[in-house]
């Protein structure tokens, strides 16, 4: 949308607002609520399902994990109130607090942190991102029907408040990946009781500040507070209203129009704006969040043809991009890896990089026609990508690059989120080139280079090099730090010499939030915890 002034924008936003307030629930009076924008509409909220970020932040308010992450993403004590390490870095201890309870008033002990992580790497689970357990013993055996019995898996219940982990190698962030939906805690009696409905309210039971009341499925997920939670004096939220708006135009007009307290976007056409008006409102912290375009490395031409696949990513004006289009200060990248947010890793870019645009275009211009293609025979893409404003003006940017650097053809098919990840996820056989952005698991740089792995369940571009795999493989057993972060080094350059996917830059997260909301903030990860905010009258 072109803003014609702000009257203009004021009268969308009223629109937008008379819609918002019918789909929204009440507030009563006295009531503490926090209404935010999310995205997309959650996958699941089945901890063994979630993949998103949109989804990821709702089971934060639900559950608790055995540790939280701070705003720095060093983990902190949660469900967990200390945990040892043994002096081989195999060995997992964590203690959990005493008194726990579920939402029902049930205990919860570690028995239940044991049943959720054999869920996830149980097959029958069909669950998403089951590699983030495989550094527990025999999970990637459990996980490819190898070993049938999860009892084998190396988690154990030493007593009712301890847990043990045993992993196969040692893994220096595995702290920090308790924070993960995939391990948290599940209890065993609801999920046998009500199947895959158990996700559902008035059945979920949970062990987070909050407890799912309502879900209306594309309209909104309403979450109210807890009293069984553990911390539940300091939780000063009495209702957090989710609300899945895809497009980032109609969440600011909602915002603007008094209907949302936070937004999960800024929209990029409206920023100068909002730069202009709303400066107080507008809050941007670092992330490690990678936005990228993958090929479908199964499918011919630009498989099999890697110059093709360089010179598109060459003649991407990365800086232009980010400048006139994306408009948020995100940093521009040309390693997989991002540059900024991982202490002692040293990303490998592109070893054109830094070469002028012009040369760039020169150059890939040279490998454009040696793969047989020009102005007699245009490159013919599909790119497909999330339907959102601001991933659309994004693809836009790049067609037109493409088309006036090489001739490209490009056209433009738009996804909802849900059904774009399936598409991404079989390697439909349209699949050419697609949207892919990855928000790290945990804070070190496996949680980008594990993604390219033959064997990885969320290698959605279908890149295979044994090579590759194997630098992976020795890092994961090199438990000196100096040398692993060199093995993955190694397997970095050698990812992004094959280019399977092209970096276009670490974003960065921008939102706004009202005057009258304290304490919220968004971890390096894409987190967040409602536990932490206050809503002050207004």
């Amino acid at each position: 949308m072109r803003l014609r002034g702000l009257a203009g924008l004021l009268g969308v936003a009223w629109m937008a607002a008379s819609l918002a307030a019918a789909l929204a629930p009440p507030a009563l009076a006295g009531e503490a609520v926090l209404r935010r924008g999310n995205g997309s509409e959650p996958e699941s909220l089945d901890p063994a399902k979630v993949e998103s970020v949109p989804a990821s932040r709702i089971m934060n308010d639900l559950f608790e994990g055995l540790v939280t992450l701070d705003t720095s993403d060093r983990p902190v004590p949660a469900a967990a109130q200390s945990w040892q390490v043994s002096s081989d870095g195999l060995v997992y201890t964590f203690h959990l607090r005493p008194g726990l309870q579920w939402s029902d008033g049930s205990p919860l002990t570690a028995d239940d942190f044991v049943y959720g992580i054999r869920r996830v790497v149980d097959p029958a689970s069909q669950s998403a991102s089951t590699f983030l357990a495989f550094p527990i013993k025999n999970a990637e055996e459990i996980s490819e029907g190898k070993i049938k019995d999860t009892s084998q898996l190396g988690v154990e219940a030493v007593d009712a408040a301890t847990l043990r982990f045993t992993l196969v190698r040692p893994t220096p962030y595995w702290v920090a990946a308790m924070s993960h939906p995939k391990f948290l805690p599940l209890k065993r009696a609801s999920v046998e009781k009500y199947g895959a409905d158990f996700t559902q309210p008035g059945k979920l039971v949970s062990n987070g500040p909050f407890v799912l009341q309502d879900w209306t499925p594309h309209s909104r997920i309403v979450l109210v507070k807890n009293p069984k939670f553990h911390d539940a004096p300091q939780v000063h939220l009495d209702k957090v209203v989710f609300q899945p708006i895809e497009s980032e135009t109609d969440e600011f007009n909602r915002y603007r129009a008094g209907e949302l307290d936070v937004t999960y976007f800024v929209p990029s056409q409206q920023v100068d704006l909002i730069r202009q008006n709303m400066t107080s409102e507008l809050r941007s912290e670092p992330s490690l969040t990678m936005d990228y375009l993958a090929f479908n490395m199964t499918r011919a031409p630009l498989s099999k043809e890697p110059r093709l696949r360089q010179a598109l990513s060459m003649v991407i004006d990365r800086q232009a991009l980010v400048d006139k289009t994306v408009k948020t200060g995100a940093p521009v990248e040309y390693s997989v890896v991002p540059s900024v947010g991982l202490p002692g890793y040293i990303d490998q870019s592109a070893d054109w990089a830094w070469l002028p645009m012009a040369d760039k275009i020169a150059s890939a211009q040279e490998l454009y026609r040696a793969a047989g293609y020009g102005p007699d025979k245009p490159l013919q893409i599909e790119l497909r990508i999330l339907a959102s404003d601001n991933t659309r003006k994004i693809a836009i940017a790049v067609a037109g690059m493409w088309q006036a650097a090489l001739g490209v053809k490009t056209s433009i098919v738009a996804e909802d989120f849900n059904t774009l990840v399936e598409h991404r996820h079989k390697k439909a056989p349209d699949l050419q080139v697609f949207w892919y952005a990855w928000a790290a698991d945990y804070p070190d740089p496996t949680t980008f280079l594990d993604l390219f792995t033959s064997g990885a369940a969320e290698n959605d571009s279908g890149y295979a090099n044994p090579a590759y795999d194997k630098l992976i493989a020795e890092a994961e057993r090199t438990a000196d730090d100096y040398r692993r972060a060199g093995l993955l080094q190694d397997a970095e350059e050698l990812l992004v010499h094959d280019n399977p996917v092209i970096p276009l830059y670490a974003r960065a997260q921008p939102y706004l939030v009202k005057p009258w909301v304290r304490g919220y903030h968004i971890d390096p990860c894409g987190l967040t915890y409602d536990r932490e905010v206050t809503v002050l009258p207004h």
